[in-house]
């Protein structure tokens, strides 16, 4: 072994520990760039009908994936989500299970959460996939399998092709790689729930995810359960992995024992309500892996504006005293807990004031000091939420199982144009509307019956129509789907929309079990194109930390969803086959009963029986007659028989039984052949 001179040993070793340590801190710098986040967040918010709307929020970040994908190991990103997006290639996917149905009228329809978090009742599915055009529908039945599995729920209905439809541009920007699919009866339960708690890195252990009372949340008006992610990954974007947040949004009903009084005939007092009132339970630590776990209260721009309007005498607002010692003082609440911080809204849409958010942080309390936060209102208000465009509805119009017709209409809701911000074209304003409807294969809509009214006037198709896309249902392959791009006057009143349907016929075997009900007609969306629903808060640290909040300044499109339509069709009575079965069966018990009857009776033990009955019945003062009579005529005594006519007669009673039943196994075999 050759032994190296000392002074080149000590090179040797000091530039060895200069790479190591290169390489870890090199290490570390892309640890700490692919580090996976998780964050908390709740939003509250009092709504005009003496209601709470709680708004939970978790984010989950996942660093871009490495070449060997399957092989990495994830911390705190959910790994079955992980796995689920590499095998399937999911560009974009959104699930919701929803109970109840959004109140537009009362809970708002201009706001980030009614136009995103707002969805119809049962569940809705809709996915983007990054494989070839012959390769999406197999990657959709592949991924409803497998969502029915992990969320234990009847998702994989929607792999037959009359359940799912792919939109082109009414509802998703996609290039025809984006599936939908809805099942409006599907019913929401604690079974939906739980799997989806189990995505959360400390589940319904700790953080504000311990709220989730089951009975509070199932007791509330509606609430909507949501699984949303991206993978900027496939489109070539490596600055981010997956981005998977799980939204939960409820609407409750705070007890209102102490909110009785009644200041006027139209004015009530508003409940006061804490989260141990409403939940349950108090937030006594936040999620040790989250990142950050913040509680929001949130006051709209209309109720603030009412606020302002009571205390206009004054020349200091109220609101430019919240953020000090008099934020307890106010003449309208009291509010149990200090914020950490107050922002207000900037470039308000919806008039001259603006909405206000409280901030809490969850880090600082702990079992030994929990967190309830409260609201007690001292004064009456009345205000209202910020309202889309159009008010959209649904109905059924016609009588009987055999034709009908499908309207929509759209009501104002008294907006001005500059408020709408609409389009001008060629002078004229103009405001867009589009709307996303799918019909199952068994409705047979006419397509060329479409009606337009505008303020009650009968209007040219193409006059207000701008672009259609019509794909006519098959039958027991494919539902009917029909995109629509409407330009109405910004002045207009009132519109609606009217299609002829026939009622079609199913094979017994597709009815449901509970056929008698009706069936289901997914709602259809209508959307504004041109409007878009933000609230913009001041620029500051929270901010940057606040996933929630970046995603309330995100632009989002006013959507609003219609009623699902319940159509009764023509249904058979399905207690004949009973009847049927049971008249069968009571001919071949009748038929065999008497066969083997026949087969199996022993005529030689029913005679000797017939002897021994007749020897029992003449008795011993018949015998000795009998006895005495044959000595006197000079004749031997015999033991009395039964007369041989009825051993004739039960001959001929057996031979016409064997012959009867014979006929009649021939003549069943002769018509049912």
């Amino acid at each position: 072994m050759v032994r190296l001179p000392r002074p080149t040993l000590s090179l040797f070793l000091v530039l060895s520990f200069q790479i190591i340590f290169s390489a870890i801190a090199f290490g570390s710098d892309f640890q700490e760039s692919d580090e996976e986040e998780f964050s908390e967040e709740l939003l509250l918010r009092p709504l005009p009908d003496r209601k709470l709307l709680a708004h939970f929020h978790f984010e989950s970040r996942a660093p871009p994936s490495l070449s060997d994908s399957h092989g990495r190991h994830h911390h705190l990103f959910p790994k079955a989500i992980a796995q689920l997006v590499q095998k399937f290639r999911v560009k974009e996917m959104e699930l919701s299970f929803t109970q109840g149905r959004w109140n537009y009228d009362r809970w708002g329809g201009f706001d980030p959460i009614s136009s995103s978090n707002a969805k119809p009742p049962g569940v809705e599915l809709w996915a983007a996939f990054d494989v070839p055009q012959y390769l999406v529908d197999a990657s959709w039945k592949n991924l409803t399998h497998t969502l029915s599995g992990l969320f234990c729920s009847s998702i994989n209905f929607l792999e037959s092709s009359t359940s799912y439809s792919a939109p082109e541009w009414s509802f998703h920007p996609s290039s025809g790689s984006l599936r939908y699919g809805t099942l409006p009866r599907e019913a929401v339960c604690t079974e939906n729930l739980t799997p989806w708690l189990k995505l959360l890195p400390c589940r319904d252990k700790a953080g504000l995810s311990v709220l989730m009372d089951r009975p509070s949340i199932y007791r509330g008006f509606y609430h909507s359960q949501q699984l949303h992610l991206t993978s900027p990954e496939f489109e070539g974007r490596l600055e981010s992995g997956i981005v998977l947040k799980q939204t939960l949004t409820v609407v409750l009903q705070p007890d209102s024992q102490g909110a009785s009084n009644t200041y006027s005939s139209e004015t009530k007092l508003q409940p006061s309500w804490s989260l141990s009132s409403i939940f349950g339970r108090k937030v006594t630590s936040r999620c040790v892996l989250a990142k950050s776990s913040n509680i929001y209260l949130q006051l709209e721009g209309g109720l603030v504006t009412e606020l302002e309007n009571v205390r206009k005498e004054n020349v200091i607002s109220w609101i430019d005293n919240v953020g000090s010692e008099g934020w307890r003082t106010n003449p309208f609440f009291d509010l149990s807990v200090n914020p950490d911080s107050v922002l207000r809204e900037v470039n308000s849409l919806h008039g001259s004031s603006s909405s206000v958010l409280y901030e809490y942080s969850v880090a600082k309390y702990s079992d030994s000091r929990p967190f309830d936060l409260g609201l007690k209102w001292k004064s009456p208000v009345v205000w209202s939420c910020p309202q889309a465009p159009l008010h959209a509805s649904r109905f059924l119009m016609g009588s009987g199982n055999e034709r009908g017709a499908i309207a929509i209409s759209l009501i104002s809701t008294g907006l001005n144009e500059h408020f709408l911000g609409a389009n001008i074209v060629e002078g004229s304003c103009k405001l867009e509307v589009d709307i996303f409807q799918v019909v199952p294969w068994y409705i047979k809509v006419y397509y060329h019956t479409l009606r337009v009214f505008v303020n009650g006037q009968p209007q040219a198709v193409t006059d207000v129509v701008e672009k259609m896309r019509v794909s006519p249902s098959e039958d027991k392959v494919s539902p009917g789907v029909m995109e629509l791009v409407l330009k109405f006057p910004c002045d207009v009143k009132s519109a609606a929309l009217t299609l002829e349907f026939d009622k079609g016929f199913l094979h017994i075997d597709e009815y449901p079990p509970d056929a008698n009900q009706g069936f289901d007609i997914p709602s259809a969306i209508i959307s504004f194109p041109n409007f878009h629903a933000r609230t913009h808060y001041f620029e500051d640290n929270s901010l940057k930390r606040s996933p929630m909040l970046s995603k309330l300044q995100e632009k989002s499109r006013v959507r609003s969803y219609s009623e699902v339509l319940l159509v009764p069709l023509t249904t058979p009575d399905f207690s004949m086959p009973y009847n049927v079965i049971t008249i069968t069966c009571t001919a071949f018990a009748l038929y065999f009963g008497s066969l083997l009857n026949v087969l199996r009776r022993r005529v030689g033990e029913e005679e000797r029986f017939l002897k021994n009955r007749a020897a029992k019945k003449a008795g011993r003062l018949a015998q000795l007659l009998s006895m005495l009579s044959a000595k006197i005529r000079g004749k031997k005594w015999e033991h009395p028989q039964s007369p041989s006519a009825s051993s004739s007669f039960i001959s001929l009673k057996l031979i016409v039984k064997v012959v009867l039943v014979t006929g009649i196994a021939i003549g069943w075999q002769y018509y049912s052949q």
